[in-house]
Order: C-alpha cells, then sequence, then structure tokens
C-alpha cells in the first residue's frame, strides 16, 4: 500500500513536478494537431530584438496564441517559408535575423477534414464567449479515431457551434474515456484554448473523480507509478519500470465503505497530478481495488459463481467513474470558476443497490 499522504487541490499539486497534466484519459495536450482551414498564409517580419534567435523561439514570440510544440511541427513539415530564402530549408535551432519574413502556413491535417457536424443532445453546464462546459454522459466517445469516426462528442459540438471547427479538435482540451461520465471544459476561442492548455501543464485545473471500487480502501492515500503500455495488452494500460513509461501520481479518500453479500465496496474521491491515459483505473487495480464494471482492469475482482445468484453490483457494464468536480481560471475573466455535478443515473442506481449515501449529502464535505 503506498504511504499516506494530505488530499491535497490540484493547484497545490501543481508545484509538485513539471511533468504534463492533461485529463485521465489525455497526454501531450500541448501538440493538438491543428485544423485552421480556410485561414489564409500570415507573414511575419524578425524584429531587432529577435535577431539571432533560435527559427523556433522567435516564431513562438511571434506567434504566442499557438503552443511552441505545434509551431515546430509546422517547421518540420515545411509549412513555414523564410525570406531572404537559405541555401538550404532552415532548421528549428537555425538563426534567423531581423528583417527576415517569415511566411506561416496553417496545416490542416488529412484526418481533421473528415470531421462532420452531427447534432446530439449535450448536457450544457456553462457557456459563454470564451468556453463551454458539459456532463459527458457514459457511452460517448470523445475524439474521432479509428473504429469511431461519426457519432462523438467533437461531431456534436461542430453542430452546436460550427465556428468550432476553425479550432484545434474543435476547442477540446483534454479527453475522457468513452465509458467515464463526468465534467469537462471546451475552448472557443484559439487564445482560450492555448490557455487551458497551459493551466493544465501548470496543474491548476482541479479535478476531481469519483469511483466505486472493490475491496476496503485505506482512509486515503497516494499511488505514485510509472505507466506504460502493457505488453502483453495493447489495449491495456500497466505500471511499469520500462524507459518509456510515464510518471504519474493519484491522490484518492475513502467517502464511504460498505459491505455487501461478504463482500467489500469503496466509495473514492480521487485527484490527479498527472493526466496520464487510464490513470485512476490502472492505478486502483494495481493496489487491489479495480472499479466495479471495468471491463478491462480487473485483477483482484471478485468473481462469480456460475451458480450464484447475481448480486446487484454485478449487472453494472461500465467501470464506475465520473468527473464530477471541475475547477479552473476563466481564460476571460481571469476569475476562479467551479462546477459539479452528481454522477448518472446507472452510476447513482448502483451506489443505491449497494447502500451508500445519497452523492448530494457530499457536495459540501470535499467542496
Amino acid at each position: 500500500m503506498p504511504k499516506a499522504a494530505k488530499y491535497i487541490d490540484a493547484p497545490a499539486a501543481a508545484a509538485l513536478d513539471a511533468d504534463l497534466v492533461g485529463d485521465a484519459e489525455l497526454d501531450d495536450v500541448a501538440a493538438l494537431p491543428c485544423a485552421v482551414g480556410g485561414i489564409a498564409p500570415v507573414q511575419l517580419r524578425v524584429t531587432a530584438e529577435q535577431d539571432g534567435w533560435r527559427f523556433d523561439r522567435a516564431l513562438a514570440m511571434l506567434m504566442p496564441d499557438l503552443s511552441r510544440s505545434r509551431l515546430q511541427q509546422w517547421i518540420v513539415d515545411g509549412a513555414v517559408k523564410v525570406t531572404p530564402a537559405r541555401a538550404a530549408p532552415l532548421r528549428q535551432r537555425d538563426p534567423v535575423f531581423a528583417g527576415d519574413v517569415l511566411e506561416v502556413t496553417p496545416i490542416v491535417p488529412p484526418e481533421q477534414t473528415a470531421f462532420t457536424a452531427e447534432p446530439m443532445a449535450l448536457s450544457i453546464v456553462h457557456e459563454d464567449d470564451a468556453i463551454i462546459v458539459l456532463d459527458k454522459p457514459p457511452g460517448l466517445v470523445v475524439h474521432p479515431a479509428a473504429g469511431h469516426w461519426h457519432g462523438t462528442l467533437l461531431n456534436g459540438l461542430l453542430a452546436h457551434d460550427p465556428a468550432l471547427g476553425r479550432l484545434p479538435r474543435a476547442g477540446i482540451v483534454h479527453r475522457l474515456d468513452a465509458d467515464t461520465s463526468g465534467l469537462m471544459v471546451v475552448a472557443r476561442t484559439l487564445p482560450a484554448q492555448t490557455d487551458l492548455v497551459r493551466q493544465l501543464q501548470a496543474r491548476t485545473v482541479a479535478r476531481e473523480y469519483w469511483a466505486i471500487v472493490t475491496g476496503e480502501v485505506p482512509a486515503q492515500g497516494t499511488i505514485t507509478a510509472p505507466l506504460g503500455r502493457d505488453p502483453r495488452n495493447p489495449l491495456r494500460f500497466a505500471v511499469s519500470r520500462a524507459p518509456s513509461a510515464r510518471d504519474a501520481c493519484t491522490h484518492f479518500r475513502r467517502l464511504k465503505v460498505v459491505q455487501v453479500d461478504g463482500r467489500f465496496f469503496s466509495w473514492v474521491a480521487c485527484r490527479l497530478e498527472t493526466g496520464r491515459t487510464h490513470q485512476i483505473r490502472v492505478h486502483l487495480e494495481s493496489i487491489g481495488h479495480p472499479l466495479v464494471g471495468d471491463p478491462v482492469y480487473r485483477r483482484g475482482r471478485p468473481e462469480i459463481g456460475r451458480n450464484d445468484n447475481l448480486p446487484s453490483w454485478a449487472g453494472f457494464s461500465r467501470q464506475a467513474l465520473h468527473a464530477c468536480r471541475l475547477g479552473l481560471h476563466h481564460p476571460v475573466r481571469g476569475d476562479d470558476v467551479h462546477w459539479f455535478r452528481k454522477p448518472p443515473k446507472d452510476m447513482r442506481d448502483l451506489m443505491k443497490a449497494l447502500g451508500l449515501p445519497r452523492a448530494d449529502r457530499y457536495l459540501k464535505a470535499f467542496a
């Protein structure tokens, strides 16, 4: 069992290390692909202040609303031309000089052109000119990918606001697993998206998840264990010592423990320092407490005999995980904003079947 630690908010966790933070299902948010179709090339002039600077550094200074990693990729892809031209194409680390003109032609990845608007019901929690906060239902894929090119949250967002089609990933800055429910924030402008990405990197976005797990979880603790692809199953992640594994840290607090049919179940609140794919699911399974209903991470899950009457929790067909709380600095106003949403009906029914208290009784305890 990992060493117990103080249960801290995301702002306090921000100073602990400088790794990139996204959602529990998001890595490398700063490297979002660009989809800015219809925007003409932009011409920028290198100033005397930037004389002799690295190509990528000068470009980042001239285009501060875009992440440096995206601009570096555009350089590699030949999307940035320099006048007067050099004998050989400039690399990221090559110098540019005062008076040079940089012509930037935004690149549209081929897969982005396939994104289409598809009307769907969206549970909008908050909406203004800069951001949209929504409560994602279980079963909704966030972003198109192989096997899920249609019917995703991104498709629904494009129908809700066609202007989002001019933004990387329609303004999406973090993901949730398809079967994980809960709060997400989406940017409506490029400056707002860049600001939210930087907040995620700085660990100033507060995100709390509620999980129902098997077993009696300790009152509170911290799981610090690197994660990487499971070599035995490419669909899984696992605690790993491989050089490619990435640091991951999850803080948890037990809200309630119950015993049903001789088995223990715990209602757990989790907060993240890092945002690795499947982080909460992998970390809790690694200490012997997999999520109820998780079809992938099942180590230590109670087995049901063929002749047993199915217990009340056995029919739950997805991981019992809900992103209940979201807090951030508003990218335009600059004030702190917070939202809370209780779990969806299927998870509330599970909690009721297990004899757990109503979710709204815990609103104030962790606000």
